[in-house]
Formats: structure tokens, sequence, C-alpha cells
């Protein structure tokens, strides 16, 4: 799952990304209201939840939360702020938040929220990702082939829910570096092939037809027979 943080706080950016990726989450930053608004409107990015700052500079959060919700009433959004009157959490709610944290606050209250918020919204509320044979627990972040375990290092288990949560989609390179890795690579750069090839090793066996295939030019798909 992908995650954007609308903050413009160095060390909460900090604290939020070392603590989301140490959970399997992937995360992308916007320092400005104006950036949040660019991230949420681009048809080349996808999130699971937007945590949102109500003190941003340039657009306020109000404003980006109020203009986004025009376009999509479905994506989960967490406000982060230091406002703690009654009033400015209404407003946030009645704007379209699903949640509303004041800072500051522990990162294991934030994350039991963001959990509630992800299993109470529309998004799918099944605890599995299924694919033909292939199933991945999403709390346990454990995968199955069959009845065969499959343990994963946290990078290979993002990965493996990014294919199933786009079956038979074909996924570039650049966007699995965007939603799977959260910092910039230079071109050329093999790191995502080297991650597949990890990937299909531990999810293919000589008895199964193989799942991720290679698109020449393209990228990879996760295909469904």
């Amino acid at each position: 799952m992908r995650i954007l943080i609308a903050e413009d706080d160095a060390a909460i950016v900090s604290f939020l990304v070392k603590g989301l990726k140490a959970e399997g989450y992937a995360t992308a930053v916007a320092a400005t209201g104006d950036e949040a608004s660019r991230y949420l409107a681009s048809s080349h990015e996808t999130f699971d939840l937007v945590l949102l700052d109500l003190g941003l500079p340039g657009t306020s959060g109000l404003d980006v939360l109020t203009t986004f919700r025009r376009r999509d009433a479905s994506l989960p959004v967490i406000v982060l702020t230091a406002r703690a009157e009654v009033a400015d959490k209404v407003r946030g709610l009645e704007l379209g938040a699903n949640d509303y944290v004041t800072k500051p606050f522990s990162f294991a209250e934030l994350l039991a929220r963001i959990r509630a918020t992800l299993r109470s919204s529309s998004q799918p509320t099944t605890n599995e990702l299924v694919v033909e044979d292939l199933r991945l627990d999403l709390f346990t972040k454990v995968a199955w082939r069959g009845e065969r375990r499959i343990d994963l290092a946290p990078r290979e288990w993002a990965l493996l829910e990014l294919f199933m949560r786009h079956p038979t989609h074909v996924l570039s390179r650049t966007r699995i570096l965007n939603e799977v890795w959260e910092y910039g690579f230079g071109p050329g750069n093999n790191i995502v092939d080297v991650y597949v090839s990890y990937l299909r090793k531990k999810i293919n066996f000589d008895d199964v037809e193989p799942l991720i295939l290679t698109v020449r030019g393209a990228g990879y798909r996760l295909v469904a027979h």
C-alpha cells in the first residue's frame, strides 16, 4: 500500500517515512499544499491513503481537501494538525476527512488509525489478496502458493502487493519505483529487475505456471491464467 504524506515539518516527515516503511508501506511526500494537490490530481500517481497536515504552506490543507473531495470521495484521508479546537476538527470532518489526529501523536496510535481507516473505508475489507492460487495476507505479510508458505522481505512483499492489486496490468519500471521505493534512482538502475527476479524465485515452482511475465520494452505483468 502507498501513502501520501502531505506535511512540511521535516522531522515529522522523517519519523513517518521510517515508521511506515518498517510496516511495509510505500510513501510519497508533499511539503506544500500545491505539491499535494499535484500528486492527488495526477493520473500517474495512485495512493491508498493520505495523511494531510492542515497547516501546509501555500494552498491550505483544508483547501486541498475541499478540491480533492470534489474529484474523489473514496480515498481515505487522515488529517494531521496541531489545531486541537473542536471547530477545526468538525470542519475537517465535514469537508471529507475520515479521521483527525492532533499533534503530537504516537506512531502506534497513528498506525492503528491508519489500519482502522483502511478497513472502514471503501477499500476492500478482506485481509487477503488472491490471484489464481497465490494468496497474500495483508496483516501477517506472508504469501501462499497453494499450500506452500512463502516468506517475503519487506520490499518483496510491497512489490507482490502492487502486482496483486493490479492483476493483468502492465506495470512499468518507473511506476514500480514510484510505488515500492520512495526515493529516486538514477537512470539505468536495475533494482526493479533484481527484486522481480527475487520474487519470481519465491513464487514460481517447477510444477506450476509462472505468474510474473516480462513485457518487453514496457515492464512486468502479473498474469491471471
